[in-house]
């Protein structure tokens, strides 16, 4: 998250060169034996509203097969800026941060948390019996996500989806312990002020990776985001991914 993104600067000349600039235009970076309607060149921008207007409304799948290691190793390194996931968004999330020295400003020591889910303002010190008190929350969880059209996205899309920093918040860690796996049908954060922001962003996962909602799931976040009229969905600033799927 720390490293230029140079890559599909340069595909997009070469694209440009040879004529495809329309398609380097909407796709960014090539990916072989991705078809243009399955590569997803990063989530939707707009309204929320507009947004969540496109997601499919479905049942629940069966949980079935469904463990953490089918999203790859907790915490990779997918952009390859030499940090772990769980230290990029903990440096990204708080103020004040302190940094292990030799580690190229990647493990973070210290900081606080201004934690949207409860507002409250809690100080980290990495170590046993303190790094709990501020997780990384997946906003849309894991299981919820497999449940809902993972488990047809192949592990290179499921790698990313478990360590997409949209999907990622450092949070309350007893907070994060209370939500489990719940959607926005069963779990919001305590702060009703964060609700539009956090629905929003979970729209935006949904959308970026495939993914549907059911129709309690759908009807939730209607009403929050007819609080907010307008309300944007984040900005998506990472590198985009494929999206394939199994066919199964």
């Amino acid at each position: 998250m720390r490293t230029a993104r140079v890559i599909p600067a340069l595909l997009m000349v070469l694209l440009t060169a040879t004529g495809c600039a329309s398609l380097a235009d909407r796709f960014p970076v090539e990916f072989p034996d991705v078809s243009v309607e399955t590569a997803a060149a990063a989530a939707p921008s707009g309204g929320a509203a507009d947004v969540l207007a496109t997601l499919p409304v479905k049942g629940r799948a069966p949980k079935t097969g469904y463990t953490r290691d089918e999203f790859g190793p907790a915490w990779a390194d997918v952009d390859r800026n030499g940090c772990d996931t769980r230290n990029d968004v903990l440096a990204r999330d708080m103020t004040g941060e302190t940094f292990k020295p030799g580690t190229h400003e990647c493990i973070v020591l210290t900081g606080t948390l201004n934690d949207p889910y409860t507002g409250k303002a809690i100080p980290f010190t990495r170590g046993q019996g303190t790094s709990e008190k501020v997780q990384i929350d997946h906003v849309v969880a894991l299981s919820d996500a497999w449940q809902k059209g993972a488990q047809q996205l192949d592990a290179a899309a499921r790698r990313n989806l478990g360590n997409d920093p949209l999907n990622l918040l450092a949070v309350d860690g007893p907070t994060n312990n209370a939500k489990r796996d719940g959607d926005a049908a069963t779990w919001l954060p305590p702060v009703k002020a964060y609700r539009c922001d956090y629905v929003a962003r979970q729209v935006a996962v949904k959308a970026k990776y495939a993914l549907w909602i059911t129709q309690a799931e759908h009807d939730t976040i209607v009403d929050i985001l007819g609080t907010c009229p307008g309300e944007p969905v984040p900005v998506d600033d990472t590198v985009p991914g494929p999206v394939h799927s199994t066919g199964t």
